[in-house]
C-alpha cells in the first residue's frame, strides 16, 4: 500500500476545491484527471457552449511561489497538446464548442478552507 505524500495531498485537495468552485458557477464536469499516454488534463468542464480546459495549480498560502508561477510556457504547450488529444478522442461530441484554457489558482492555508481564484482564458491556445 502506498501512502499519499504531503504534496500529493495538497494537490488533491486543491483540485477538489477547484471542482467544487466550478460546479457552484454552473459548470458541468466532463473529465477529471484525464490521461492518454503522457498527456494529462486536470479538469475539463462544459458551460454555456464552451469547453473549459482547467489547469489546477495549488500552493500553500505561506509558500514563496504563486500558483501562476507554475504555468510556464513549457506547461502551456503541454496543455495545448493534451487538449488536442482529448478533443481527438471525444470525436464530434464537442464540435462547435468554443475551447478555452483556464487556471484555477488555489491557495491552501495551514488552517481553514482553500481559496480558489479562477482565471478564464489564462492561456492562449493558438492552434
Amino acid at each position: 500500500m502506498t501512502t499519499e505524500t504531503d504534496t500529493a495531498r495538497i494537490g488533491r485537495l486543491g483540485e477538489e476545491a477547484a471542482v467544487a468552485h466550478l460546479r457552484r458557477l454552473g459548470h458541468r464536469l466532463v473529465a477529471r484527471n484525464w490521461r492518454q499516454g503522457h498527456y494529462e488534463l486536470d479538469i475539463v468542464t462544459e458551460h454555456r457552449g464552451t469547453l473549459h480546459i482547467v489547469e489546477v495549480k495549488t500552493r500553500r498560502s505561506e509558500g514563496l511561489t504563486t500558483p501562476e508561477d507554475a504555468l510556464t510556457p513549457h506547461k502551456q504547450q503541454s496543455l495545448r497538446r493534451a487538449a488536442a488529444a482529448f478533443l481527438a478522442t471525444t470525436g464530434a461530441r464537442y464540435e462547435g464548442y468554443e475551447v478555452q484554457f483556464d487556471l484555477a489558482a488555489v491557495l491552501m492555508p495551514a488552517y481553514g478552507t482553500a481559496e480558489v481564484e479562477w482565471r478564464e482564458n489564462a492561456i492562449e491556445y493558438g492552434w
